[in-house]
């Protein structure tokens, strides 16, 4: 693949709105806990826009400088095995407004995604994660070991030493970010976090899931969902290079740890939750802990039965000054009604404070953006979750359980 380092341009965006059409009764039970109602919102990526299909799988960050990234999977088609590039906008006032978009990582020739960016706080180094598969190829083939080697799921890092203005082309690190009967695999999707206390400070820790091949002479293809394993990956020197942490996976059909969140809590305990791609465990949300700054978990992933929705991607967030957030939609129907909840108690429980509508959202991503304020860079939309993506800015003091 041919890469060139791409620049931002500015071209500031509109404010869009939320609306508070039903869409299931359901939905609304499930939040009937927290607050409902629109929040301060720009759309950032809209479907059909600069000749993109569709815009999905958000990830946002905010750097030393206070600038937010937001970036995004633009899509030639709306499968997930569509041609596929990571872009990327650039806002200098808190979401407020957006520069405007780069291709960030992909020239168009295959399926570029899964980003997963995180800043390393001591030298304000960026670094985004990211995979690739061959063009048309899809997931079930990979998992089921069909599609060629070269078609096959691969792991890049990049960086940004200007604030995001421009990235290096990416490097793969497939060989150290994977083992070698590993079938699928992605990063994220959304931000990984660098540790701010403990022994391990410093270090990046980038979460990441997994399929696994069946043991020999298994009538398994390997497209089942209990192969699927989470793990994650580290780096102790600023996101230059990277090892796997704790990989955890029981081909049971239990718990099928999916697409993954981090977050350190005031502890220095690694908090990780997962989707469960429909194991046989209750509910639809898996959590672990780990206290070696993610080298190992505590115990498995385990069913996080609070955290009601559909089974979709989720986002963390333990802000300074507030409880330990999760974005996802509430809807048990449908991916619909976007919410935050918040824990008081390190994830172990979990209390409803803010709903943004009942429309149509899948995945997500949380950040912080100032000492009050918390932003939500999330997929919504009125005919489908894949309109547009969203950034809403929702006070802090309204998050509390």
């Amino acid at each position: 693949m041919s890469f060139s380092r791409r620049r931002l341009i500015v071209l500031p965006l509109t404010v869009g709105a939320l609306g508070l059409a039903g869409v299931s009764t359901r939905a609304a039970a499930a939040t009937e806990g927290g607050t409902t109602g629109p929040a301060p919102e720009t759309t950032v990526f809209t479907s059909g826009a600069d000749g993109y299909a569709v815009y999905r799988i958000p990830a946002v960050v905010r750097t030393t400088r206070g600038t937010l990234l937001a970036f995004a999977e633009a899509r030639s088609g709306s499968a997930d095995s569509a041609r596929t590039v990571v872009v990327a906008r650039r806002s200098a006032d808190g979401g407020r407004t957006w520069a405007g978009q780069a291709v960030v990582a992909g020239d168009g020739t295959d399926t570029h995604g899964n980003p997963a960016p995180v800043v390393d706080p001591r030298t304000g180094r960026i670094t985004l994660l990211t995979c690739t598969n061959g063009a048309g190829v899809t997931e079930e083939q990979i998992m089921s070991g069909q599609a060629p080697a070269a078609d096959g799921r691969r792991v890049w890092v990049q960086h940004s030493t200007d604030d995001g203005l421009t990235f290096t082309a990416p490097r793969e690190i497939t060989a150290a970010a994977g083992h070698p009967d590993w079938r699928w695999y992605a990063t994220g999707p959304g931000h990984a976090i660098a540790l701010g206390t403990g022994p391990h400070r410093g270090r990046l820790v980038a979460p990441a899931n997994h399929s696994s091949a069946p043991p020999a002479g298994s009538a398994d293809t390997g497209t089942e969902a209990k192969y699927y394993g989470g793990h994650c990956l580290l780096s102790d020197d600023g996101g230059t290079t990277w090892r796997i942490g704790f990989v955890d996976g029981t081909p049971d059909g239990v718990v099928n740890a999916n697409e993954t969140a981090v977050a350190q809590l005031a502890d220095g305990t690694v908090y990780f939750n997962a989707r469960d791609q429909n194991g046989s465990a209750p509910g639809v949300r898996v959590d672990a802990r780990s206290a070696d700054g993610g080298e190992h978990l505590e115990q498995p992933y385990a069913p996080q039965v609070e955290l009601s929705g559909p089974v979709v991607q989720g986002s963390l967030l333990q802000p300074v000054g507030g409880p330990l957030l999760f974005a996802g939609p509430a809807d048990p129907d449908a991916r619909a009604a976007m919410a935050v909840r918040a824990s008081a108690d390190g994830g172990r429980t979990w209390a409803d404070v803010r709903t943004l509508s009942r429309l149509p959202a899948g995945y997500s991503d949380l950040v912080q953006t100032g000492p009050d304020e918390v932003g939500l860079l999330y997929e919504t939309g009125t005919a489908t979750a894949y309109d547009r993506i969203a950034f809403a800015r929702l006070p802090l003091r309204e998050l509390h359980p």
